[in-house]
């Protein structure tokens, strides 16, 4: 696994490199002895310390954690046990996902970032793309899309049901539960 440890604005010392290195090892071989590459990126705001962690675990499958403490040490021993939690509740879908020959299918989709800019006049400009680039929409059941995006730490997923081939979206809700959005007019008619 290549793993790559990096400070944003602060130094990040040998021991503290050291202590990442060996947690994301036993972390991860505990339950993939494949995964592809981690970051793990260490910075400060005021008092606080963040650890925001990110683990290529397979094709299309990602593991984001994040969190703060009063140490650099605290923080990443918090993401790393958030990044664990959600490992070991996925744990035997993941390892089905990987056992499994067949590779889902894909569809391939631009994704544009929009400047945000609040002081704006709305009917006076449109939208200022900030960054375009290649995206890709894969073939997911309900339940694993719902595990990537957990997985993620994302608040929306599109993926293609597998169950019709139609386009669905799932977000997070501000009560904490998961919407399901799956309009009726987009699915393949075989």
């Amino acid at each position: 696994m290549k793993l790559s440890v990096t400070g944003k604005q602060i130094d990040i010392g040998q021991a503290l490199r050291q202590h990442v290195e060996d947690g994301m090892t036993a972390s991860i071989a505990k339950y993939f002895g494949n995964a592809v590459d981690a970051q793990v990126v260490v910075s400060r705001d005021a008092q606080l310390f963040h650890a925001e962690i990110s683990v290529h675990i397979g094709k299309g499958i990602e593991v984001h954690a994040q969190s703060s403490s009063d140490n650099a040490y605290g923080a990443f021993d918090l993401a790393a046990g958030h990044m664990v939690k959600r490992l070991r509740r996925y744990k035997r879908r993941l390892r089905d996902h990987h056992r499994s020959a067949k590779r889902a299918d894909t569809l391939a989709a631009q994704q544009f970032i929009l400047s945000g800019d609040e002081g704006a006049d709305d009917s006076a400009a449109d939208p200022v793309i900030v960054a375009e680039m290649e995206a890709e929409i894969s073939s997911l059941t309900v339940s694993e899309a719902v595990m990537r995006m957990d997985l993620a730490n994302q608040s929306a997923l599109m993926f293609r049901n597998s169950a019709h081939g139609g386009l669905n979206m799932l977000y997070r809700r501000a009560d904490g539960h998961i919407g399901w959005v799956d309009p009726r007019g987009n699915r393949y008619s075989a």
